[in-house]
């Protein structure tokens, strides 16, 4: 069993989902949290009222933030340490790997994750979803819904729970970035 994960959680300035607002990270080895990241990003490009209302994040929250290619070198050292984690990961790895192909950097061409929602589904299939709020809030978990940071210290706490429970190891999947697609597992 692997036992160091990062998970993560990003908001979105708009609809298109290919630039991030917000990072957060939570780092769990052991199975225990260990260290958390959050920053601000410009991304760089508009930010639509949805968005704005859901995040409490735009123009002005960003204007001194740093953009993506700023922050990667800090983001990689956090991502590089383990099995990515995400609520829902399909959007934050497509995310992460949009913004990665603006700046044309260069990073992996496979990524180990696992989906806390597909675990979530596993571990409490009487819940009626598998929301990240609603998990949480059947777990009691703090969360702070839509704040980056929160969220990926409730998908780490989540996590940690499912760990006790299940082989999680079971969940783990890898993404072909060249291809944009989950491998089926061995």
């Amino acid at each position: 069993m692997m036992d160091t994960y990062v998970a993560f959680d990003v908001e979105t300035p708009n609809t298109r989902n290919d630039r991030m607002s917000a990072i957060g990270i939570a780092l769990i080895k052991k199975n225990q949290i260990v260290d958390t990241f959050y920053t601000l990003i410009d991304p760089e490009t508009y930010f639509n009222s949805f968005h704005m209302e859901l995040t409490h994040i735009g123009p002005q929250t960003v204007k001194n933030a740093p953009n993506f290619q700023q922050i990667w070198p800090t983001l990689e050292t956090y991502l590089d340490q383990g099995i990515l984690l995400a609520h829902n990961a399909t959007f934050d790895l497509h995310v992460l790997l949009a913004c990665l192909k603006t700046y044309h950097i260069p990073w992996k061409s496979y990524i180990d994750y696992a989906d806390t929602v597909r675990i979530g589904k596993a571990c409490y299939p009487e819940l009626d979803d598998h929301r990240l709020n609603t998990m949480c809030d059947a777990l009691n978990i703090p969360l702070e819904h839509h704040n980056a940071l929160s969220d990926a210290k409730a998908c780490a706490s989540l996590f940690t729970d499912f760990y006790e429970r299940i082989n999680t190891d079971l969940y783990i999947r890898t993404f072909d970035v060249a291809h944009n697609k989950t491998l089926k597992p061995y």
